[in-house]
């Protein structure tokens, strides 16, 4: 086998993982009080967090509903209708790192809720929790979908685009540029496209 065989195997190996520790950063932050954060990994989990929390307040109401309306159809296995939606998220193939940050966001969001669901549960009486249909779903297994699907089924796109190194870059001139309305305008609408696909896939 060429070097360059496994020289790409190991890269792409050590992205699923690069994945997984951005992935679990960004949702233990949204599922934290903001004094219990610890200090980001990584400079492309830094980035993360600035990128996605920015999104998020950008689009708040839209990502409460989105999420709301997920809880109520998903059925019993979360992850793999997680899943769904990340698929949908990107359906026209076109990936770039504008959805990837609303992934992000979106699964964010999603921790939270099933967190804060979590609590209501416990004043809740057995029936009604039966009702909600969902088991107990925690950041560690939200985090490897997320990893499972960007860093192995989208890995050929990360590759090309420079890994996370690759988003590293990108938020440097997203925030360079973030006064310049046409910038954000473009980041936000390149999410925006992906969410009006997963608002198809809820209502279906």
């Amino acid at each position: 086998m060429p070097p360059g065989n496994t020289n790409t195997e190991k890269m792409s190996c050590g992205l699923w993982k690069e994945t997984l520790v951005l992935a679990e950063d960004y949702l233990s932050l949204c599922c934290a009080s903001p004094h219990q954060a610890p200090p980001p990994p990584s400079e492309s989990a830094a980035a993360m967090r600035r990128l996605a929390q920015d999104m998020e307040k950008q689009h708040q109401a839209r990502f409460h509903s989105l999420t709301q309306t997920f809880l109520r159809q998903c059925g019993p296995d979360l992850c793999s209708s997680l899943r769904k939606v990340m698929e949908e998220l990107v359906g026209d193939g076109h990936l770039n790192w504008g959805r990837v940050v609303s992934l992000f966001t979106f699964t964010g969001v999603l921790a939270r809720q099933l967190l804060e669901q979590k609590d209501t549960k416990l004043g809740l009486d057995p029936g009604k929790q039966q009702e909600l249909g969902q088991g107990p779903v925690n950041c560690r297994e939200l985090a490897e979908t997320i990893a499972d699907y960007l860093g192995e089924e989208k890995k050929d796109w990360l590759l090309e685009n420079d890994g996370w190194e690759g988003f590293c870059k990108f938020s440097l001139s997203a925030r360079e540029v973030s006064q310049d309305l046409s910038m954000k305008t473009a980041l936000f609408a390149a999410a925006g496209v992906g969410l009006a696909g997963l608002t198809f896939l809820l209502v279906r």
